[in-house]
C-alpha cells in the first residue's frame, strides 16, 4: 500500500516545497522533509534523487544531520514573511479577525525559524 500512496504524496509535498521557495507564507522545509520521509519509505530511487539534487539535497541533509538553517536562509525567510504579512495586513485584509490570524501565523513562523540553530554554509 505504501508503495502506491506515498510516492504521489511525496511528489505533491515536493511540489508544495518548491512553490514555497517563491511564496513566502508557504513553508518550504516541512514540505521537503515530508517528501524525503515519504520517499524513504516507498521509493529509494526518488529518495536518492532528492538527496542528490544539486540545490535541495544539501539543504535536506543539513537539516537532517544538524537540525539547523543557515543565517542567510533565516534572514531571507523572515524578511519575506514579514514583508508579505505586512502587505496583507495593511492592503489586503479588512476583517480584524483575519488580521489577527495573519499576525499570529507570522509570529509563530518567525519563532519556529528562530528556534532552529544557525548552520554554517560549508555543506
Amino acid at each position: 500500500m505504501k508503495k502506491y500512496i506515498y510516492p504521489p504524496l511525496g511528489f505533491l509535498s515536493l511540489t508544495c516545497g518548491l512553490i514555497g521557495i517563491f511564496v513566502p507564507l508557504l513553508p518550504t522545509t516541512p514540505f521537503l522533509l515530508l517528501a524525503a520521509a515519504l520517499f524513504v519509505r516507498s521509493s529509494p530511487r526518488a529518495y536518492a534523487w532528492l538527496l542528490g539534487h544539486r540545490y535541495l539535497g544539501p539543504y535536506i541533509r543539513r537539516f537532517h544531520e544538524e537540525r539547523a538553517i543557515t543565517l542567510r536562509t533565516k534572514i531571507t525567510a523572515i524578511a519575506l514573511l514579514w514583508l508579505t504579512a505586512l502587505h496583507c495586513f495593511f492592503f489586503v485584509l479588512d476583517h480584524p479577525l483575519l488580521k489577527a490570524l495573519m499576525a499570529i501565523v507570522a509570529i509563530g513562523v518567525t519563532i519556529c525559524l528562530l528556534s532552529f540553530k544557525t548552520a554554517s554554509r560549508k555543506h
